[in-house]
């Protein structure tokens, strides 16, 4: 595989055991684990409540709906990979209908090599979801950053009199002289200045 820094849990959605076994023999362990199984769409979204899963793979039909609907919740809901395999006589219709949601599609019957490519394919939307993920997550810090260091420049000049460049100088200041975060430095003076109202 072409991505060796992580493992990626699957879950393997399908009521035909054969489907679970021959997609499991291609994926090893140390690039796959954990790969759980389940037979329906309803064991499926209960069991992604609970643990989660970097990739799903649904197999066409359902026993209790067609699989569809399951893939693009997951894709709109989840920041798992999604592949979802049908018959190549409702593969057209399928595909035009899921992949505006960011579900991945493959005939079947199909082939080991179209398999394993798929595989990677998932792989590669997976870590892509994931950096989006660190990014998002990283916007949202620096907002809260922002928003705590403006809440601290406030109480200086509530408190202190200060001017606003003043009261940013001061967390600036503070900030590198103790070698510390601006936020560490804005929440020490809330800590002072507001404690009640400071952020843990």
């Amino acid at each position: 595989m072409v991505f060796q820094e992580h493992t990626y849990s699957v879950l393997l959605v399908s009521a035909g055991d054969q489907f679970t076994k021959t997609i499991k023999e291609l994926m090893p362990p140390t690039h796959f684990w954990p790969v759980n199984a389940v037979r329906s769409a309803g064991e499926a979204r209960r069991t992604l409540l609970g643990t989660g899963a970097d990739i799903v793979l649904i197999n066409t039909p359902l026993p209790d709906e067609f699989g569809t609907q399951l893939a693009m919740d997951l894709c709109e809901r989840s920041d798992a990979a999604v592949l979802l395999v049908v018959k190549s006589e409702r593969y057209e219709d399928v595909y035009a209908q899921v992949t505006e949601h960011g579900v991945l599609t493959l005939p079947k019957p199909t082939s080991t090599p179209l398999v394993r490519q798929s595989l990677r394919a998932l792989c590669a939307v997976r870590e892509r979801l994931r950096r989006v993920g660190e990014k998002q997550a990283t916007v949202e810090e620096k907002i809260q950053e922002i928003r705590l260091v403006n809440r601290a420049k406030w109480a200086l000049i509530q408190c202190l009199g200060m001017t606003e460049e003043a009261a940013h100088r001061h967390i600036e200041k503070q900030a590198m002289d103790e070698r510390i975060s601006r936020r560490e430095a804005a929440m020490r003076v809330l800590s002072v200045y507001q404690p009640q109202d400071t952020e843990r």
